[in-house]
């Protein structure tokens, strides 16, 4: 089978500063042994109304401004900086992506000419910026499918079928919530995605926003090739996402389990195995 890809998402888990993007970079390089990090960009005046944008932040705990558009204004890097993080990223030898919320973002953050970027479920659904990238941009498109009903997923797959660039697509089982518990998690809409996308898109994957690891290496073993999960220094944090977050040493731990798993994931190449056979004449009932 072939081998899991992690994606350790930094998300907004920088708190606005880009020497610590760069630390989470560093680290999930270094010491997580990543394959992946991911920002996410937004044009926050182009997604929010404007009450949305004056609206006072729902847990005032977590905010970073007066208003939620203020809030989101502190933690957005904007192009330059994302441009920064990418060459530092290169420099370590780890792949740099974004998820893009709007069409503004998608075309700046295109403009990179990252591996991929990725659509949040939130977005699958923004046929503008979806059309654009397809026509626009050479890399993959990963997609999630949280809060996303069958139709939609079958609609968003027919899209991209039409457009000549399913090959090109990621489709991701998730469930959008933080954290999520995990009976929602539904594992196996996986089987249901590889039975009925798997030999239209490129490839099946996993964004689990659940507490722990071992949900991954459940996703992983039913099929899912690219494992992303929130990440941060420090669960603690102020912060949306930080609760839902792997800490490194969680993160390091997923990347070595399932390349354990990998290796296990394979059948017997004769009846009795090299290492059995001192344990066959050894053990084995003889008649």
């Amino acid at each position: 089978m072939k081998a899991a890809k992690v994606i350790a998402e930094i998300g907004c888990n920088h708190k606005g500063d880009i020497e610590i993007a760069k630390e989470l970079i560093r680290v999930a390089k270094i010491f997580c042994n990543a394959d992946v990090v991911k920002f996410q960009k937004r044009s926050n005046k182009e997604l929010l109304t404007e009450d949305q944008y004056n609206a006072p932040h729902p847990n005032p705990a977590n905010a970073y401004g007066d208003t939620y558009g203020e809030h989101r204004e502190f933690l957005e890097l904007d192009l330059e900086q994302n441009k920064i993080l990418k060459e530092y990223c290169e420099s370590l030898d780890i792949i740099y992506s974004t998820s893009t919320w709007d069409l503004t973002s998608a075309k700046e953050i295109a403009s990179l000419k990252p591996e991929l970027i990725k659509i949040p479920s939130a977005c699958n659904n923004n046929y503008e910026m979806l059309g654009w990238l397809c026509e626009n941009y050479n890399g993959e498109i990963h997609a999630s499918t949280g809060m996303t009903s069958k139709q939609e997923i079958e609609d968003l797959v027919s899209f991209f079928e039409r457009k000549g660039r399913n090959k090109d697509l990621v489709l991701y089982n998730c469930t959008s919530g933080y954290p999520v518990p995990f009976e929602d998690v539904c594992l196996l809409e996986i089987t249901r995605l590889k039975e009925e996308y798997g030999n239209r898109v490129k490839e099946i994957g996993f964004s689990g926003h659940h507490l722990g690891i071992a949900v991954d290496i459940a996703a992983y073993t039913l099929g899912a090739t690219w494992i992303e999960r929130h990440y941060t220094l420090d669960r603690t944090w102020k912060g949306t996402d930080h609760a839902a977050s792997l800490e490194p040493e969680g993160v390091r731990r997923l990347v070595r389990n399932l390349k354990a798993v990998n290796k296990a994931l394979n059948y017997k190449e004769q009846d009795i195995l090299d290492i059995e056979k001192v344990q066959r004449d050894k053990l084995k009932y003889k008649k």
